[in-house]
C-alpha cells in the first residue's frame, strides 16, 4: 500500500508539474503576443524617414531574425510586417532598392526580401547590389508566377530563394522558417579561412570553425598526417584541410595489411556515398596495422581527423629523404594557407559551371566538395590530394 501511495503521488506530482509549465508557457506566448502588438502600433508614429524615407520599422524583444522588405506596393509591405512581427522578427520596410542599399551598409539584418520589379531599380539589380555589399545576409526574392523564371536566374546571382505572391499568412510564415532554417545551416558549417596548432589537451577536438594541426604532426602535400614512433613506425592519417572540405565519411578502404607503398603512392581511400576519394602515401614502406575501431565508426572522425583516428601505421623504409619533404609547425600551416586560398580561387573558377540556382561565394563550408559535381570533385581531388 505505501509502495501504491508513493507511485501516485509522484504521477500526480509530474501531472501538476506539467499543468504549471503548459499554463506558464502559454502565458509567456500571450505576453510576447501583446508586446509584438504593442510594437505595432508603436510603428505606426514612429519617425525613423532620417534614415529612408520610406522606412518604416518594427523592432521586437530577441527578434527570431532581422529582415528588411523592398517592395513598391504598400500592401505587400504591410502584410510583411504584420505576419512576420507577430511570429518574433524585426521588420524595416522601404519602398526602393536605393534606399534599401543605405540601409544594409548601417544596420544588420539576416535577410533581404526584394521585389522583383520594381521602377527605377528591379529586384535583379538589389540581389547583385546586396551580394556585392554585404555578401552575409540571404536574399530572397519576391514575385509574381509571370517572373518566376526571372526569379530563379537571381539565384545565380546568390539569391537564396524565392516567395510567390500573393501568399497567405501562413505559407509566409513556413517559408521564412524553412529560409532560417538553411541560413542556419550554412553558418554552422562555416569555415574561418585560419589555421591553429593544437597541443595536448584540445589535440582530441578540433575547432569546427577553423583548420587545425596538432603540434609536432608532419603534412603530406597531399594532405594526409604522420606521426613517427622511435621504432620508425608512422601513423598516418587523413589531415583537417582535407575532413572538413570533403564532409561526412561514409567508409574507409583501408590497404592491405603487408602491402608495399611508395611516397606518393595510392594508399587509402574514402567513401561519400557514390564517390570515392583516394589519397597517397606520405612515406615508404610497409602497412603493418589499420585502424580496425575507426572501420567500425567514421563518424569519430568528426570529432578529430587526429591521434586515436589514425588510418594505417606503415613501417617506413626511407625517413631520411622523405621527412624533409613533408611539412611541420610554421610550415605545415603555411602549406594549409596557401592551399586554403586556392582552393577558394578554384570555387570561385568552378562557380560559373555550377547548375543553375546554386551560387558560391568566397566563403568556405565544410562539406564542399558534396555540392561539386563528378568532375569538379575529381578535379579538387587532383589538385589537391593525389598530387
Amino acid at each position: 500500500m505505501p509502495i501504491l501511495l508513493m507511485f501516485v503521488s509522484v504521477v500526480l506530482f509530474v501531472l501538476a508539474d506539467l499543468a504549471v509549465r503548459s499554463v506558464t508557457q502559454k502565458l509567456s506566448e500571450k505576453n510576447k503576443r501583446r508586446e509584438r502588438e504593442e510594437a505595432l502600433a508603436v510603428s505606426l508614429t514612429l519617425d525613423v524617414s532620417r534614415e529612408a524615407p520610406s522606412l518604416k520599422r518594427v523592432e521586437v524583444k530577441d527578434p527570431v531574425a532581422r529582415i528588411l522588405c523592398v517592395d513598391d506596393e504598400e500592401v505587400i509591405l504591410d502584410s510583411f510586417r504584420k505576419i512576420l512581427v507577430l511570429d518574433g522578427y524585426s521588420v524595416d520596410t522601404v519602398l526602393t532598392g536605393q534606399e534599401a542599399l543605405g540601409l544594409i551598409q548601417s544596420h544588420h539584418y539576416d535577410f533581404v526580401y526584394t521585389d522583383l520589379k520594381m521602377p527605377t531599380m528591379d529586384g535583379v539589380e538589389v540581389v547583385k547590389a546586396v551580394k556585392h555589399m554585404r555578401p552575409d545576409i540571404d536574399v530572397v526574392i519576391i514575385t509574381g508566377f509571370a517572373t518566376v523564371e526571372t526569379a530563379v536566374d537571381c539565384m545565380k546571382y546568390g539569391a537564396m530563394d524565392y516567395v510567390q505572391k500573393p501568399f497567405t499568412e501562413d505559407e509566409l510564415l513556413a517559408f521564412t522558417k524553412k529560409a532560417l532554417l538553411k541560413r542556419q545551416d550554412r553558418i554552422q558549417k562555416l569555415l574561418k579561412p585560419s589555421v591553429h596548432i593544437t597541443y595536448l589537451a584540445e589535440s582530441d577536438r578540433v575547432r569546427k570553425w577553423e583548420f587545425s594541426i596538432p603540434g609536432g604532426a608532419m603534412i603530406s602535400r597531399g594532405h594526409c598526417w604522420a606521426n613517427m614512433a622511435q621504432d620508425g613506425s608512422v601513423k598516418v592519417g587523413l589531415d583537417d584541410f582535407a575532413k572538413k572540405l570533403l564532409g561526412p565519411i561514409d567508409a574507409i578502404d583501408f590497404p592491405s595489411i603487408g602491402m608495399t607503398v611508395k611516397a606518393g603512392q595510392q594508399l587509402f581511400g574514402v567513401r561519400q556515398k557514390n564517390r570515392q576519394v583516394q589519397f597517397s602515401a606520405p612515406v615508404s614502406g610497409r602497412v603493418v596495422k589499420i585502424n580496425a575501431a575507426l572501420s567500425e565508426d567514421c563518424d569519430a572522425l568528426e570529432m578529430t581527423p587526429y591521434q586515436k583516428n589514425w588510418i594505417c601505421v606503415i613501417d617506413a623504409d626511407n625517413l631520411d629523404v622523405e621527412v624533409p619533404q613533408l611539412k611541420i609547425g610554421k610550415g605545415a600551416v603555411a602549406m594549409f594557407q596557401a592551399d586554403i586560398d586556392r582552393f577558394r580561387g578554384l570555387m570561385k573558377e568552378l562557380a560559373k559551371g555550377m547548375p543553375e540556382g546554386v551560387a558560391l561565394d568566397d566563403a568556405l563550408y565544410r562539406g564542399e566538395l558534396e555540392r561539386l559535381d563528378d568532375a569538379q570533385s575529381e578535379r579538387v581531388v587532383r589538385e589537391f590530394f593525389t598530387r
